[in-house]
């Protein structure tokens, strides 16, 4: 916490003891360890006690990591802002302010969700199928699967398998800062000389993990959701024809 606080102080920033969270992002049998110990922080004159979870830039972590608080919370309150669109204007107009007031936020940040069993995603699934049945004014009997495909609207998990692609493709074409490009290797490097058949590939390597806990991270999760897409497409120069095609591969893989 020193370190932090010199860090901040030599580019002229300064801590709020009273406002600053601390969590552990542990394993469970190591969280109960930690339980039996202090594990507070001392900040200046301040003691800062660790929470089970934190806010950061809208997106609810907690010690785990399980984002069962985060999806809860979120799907209130997207529920809560449905219920504040009515129908006092146009469909084209309620689904821009669907778009524009649930889709987005349910878009955001949600590659942090890759690996993320169904049953945890399931309560945002509701919650696009809530958004659709608004627009289209479906009963809650009927089914919604042909109304999402009117609307063209991916699922909640290929929402995040498009981020991630998306993201990969910034990676590939140079446009991303380095500490993404950093984590991530070509399947083809100087260090492999050998002409192999993925030579001529835009695949990266996704690492060795010993725990399934770890292919939610980016650097698994990435190159998982990457290399599935054709190879013409992760070759194409425009992002804009990338991210058409993209939703179509998509799209096409939902529908399966």
């Amino acid at each position: 916490m020193v370190d932090v606080d010199q860090w901040c102080a030599s580019r002229r920033l300064q801590l709020n003891a009273d406002k600053t969270e601390a969590i552990w992002i542990v394993s469970r049998t190591s969280l109960n360890k930690m339980k039996s110990q202090n594990c507070s922080l001392v900040m200046g004159a301040k003691t800062v006690t660790p929470v089970d979870i934190v806010l950061n830039l809208g997106v609810y972590l907690d010690s785990e990591l399980f984002m069962k608080q985060h999806v809860a919370k979120v799907t209130s309150i997207y529920f809560f802002r449905l219920r504040q669109v009515r129908h006092h204007v146009g469909k084209d107009i309620t689904i821009c302010l669907v778009l524009a007031v649930i889709m987005s936020r349910l878009d955001y940040c949600n590659s942090v969700l890759a690996g993320l069993p169904p049953s945890t995603l399931q309560p945002l699934q509701r919650v696009q199928h809530a958004a659709a049945r608004f627009i289209c004014d479906v009963p809650y009997h009927e089914h919604i699967t042909t109304h999402l495909r009117e609307l063209h609207w991916l699922p909640v998990r290929s929402k995040i398998e498009y981020m991630l692609c998306l993201t990969m493709c910034s990676v590939h074409s140079g446009r991303c800062p380095s500490y993404l490009s950093d984590m991530l290797q070509p399947a083809v490097t100087p260090s492999r000389p050998l002409r192999l058949r993925s030579a001529d590939s835009s695949s990266y390597v996704k690492p060795r993990l010993q725990t399934k806990f770890g292919e939610r991270a980016f650097s698994h999760s990435g190159p998982a959701a990457w290399n599935q897409l054709p190879e013409h497409t992760k070759q194409l120069s425009s992002l804009s024809v990338f991210k058409r095609e993209l939703k179509t591969i998509l799209f096409s893989r939902s529908l399966a």
